[in-house]
């Protein structure tokens, strides 16, 4: 397992261009490592993240439109890396996670939440709009609710956000490490790399097809996976009714 920690509890864990290209190296690392199976997004402090920095906000008023599509190509990437990884990334939520602060949270493929912690998208109250989180928000909430998350700006708790599709698992502020943990080293000890890896490229890219197109695909993502150690070693085991070590 590797830990992405934000740790900037002194500015709730506001995103500023700095620890956007930080976060994105770190995740570029665990994902080339060989020996991280799940990468766990968490954060110090009481809040997530509060979204952009302030100071932050004060600079995009100066900004070129030139330096601005750099400043969010680079916010593009850092969602892209996390989303895409060959990895089961989990998120650990144990505070409020708002705009940006919650796209962090949305392109995870798994959230745990603490009871306490409010999610929300809420750049069109400032005369903004969450452009990039849109983009992957529909995919995870569908249309109907993603409407209702980006054009209303409001704030929902974790209940609502459980129940919306945004995240999976709400524990205490005392369990939560733990059943993040329990569950990561179950994802470890239980599934192949290989498959969680081919898993989510399938799933990457069959939501942006016709399902005989994503069919098309799953048969040769099927035959790719067959032909993987991996998947030798484990019907190797289930026949020989052993305990597969992975």
């Amino acid at each position: 397992m590797a830990y992405i920690t934000l740790n900037r509890p002194e500015k709730r864990n506001a995103l500023n261009p700095e620890l956007v290209i930080s976060l994105t190296n770190a995740f570029i690392r665990a994902n080339q490592d060989q020996d991280v199976k799940v990468i766990i997004l968490n954060a110090t402090g009481d809040v997530f993240s509060a979204g952009a920095d302030l100071a932050y906000l004060q600079q995009l008023q100066s900004n070129t439109y030139e330096e601005n599509v750099a400043d969010s190509a680079a916010l593009k990437d850092l969602f892209y890396t996390i989303y895409t990884s060959p990895k089961a990334v989990v998120a650990q939520v144990e505070g409020h996670a708002i705009a940006g602060g919650c796209g962090l949270a949305s392109v995870c493929d798994i959230v745990f939440s603490v009871p306490e912690a409010r999610f929300g998208y809420t750049e069109v109250k400032i005369g903004f709009i969450p452009a990039l989180v849109a983009c992957f928000l529909v995919r995870k909430t569908g249309e109907a609710r993603t409407r209702e998350l980006l054009l209303s700006g409001e704030l929902i708790d974790a209940g609502t956000a459980s129940n919306y599709g945004l995240i999976n698992f709400i524990h205490h502020k005392d369990s939560i490490q733990g059943a993040v943990k329990t569950y990561a080293e179950q994802l470890v000890s239980g599934t192949s790399a290989q498959s969680v890896s081919l898993t989510k490229q399938l799933l990457n890219i069959a939501q942006n097809m016709t399902l005989e197109e994503s069919l098309d695909e799953a048969v040769n993502f099927n035959a790719t996976a067959r032909a993987t150690a991996d998947c030798k070693k484990g019907i190797s085991a289930f026949l020989s009714k052993e305990k597969v070590t992975w």
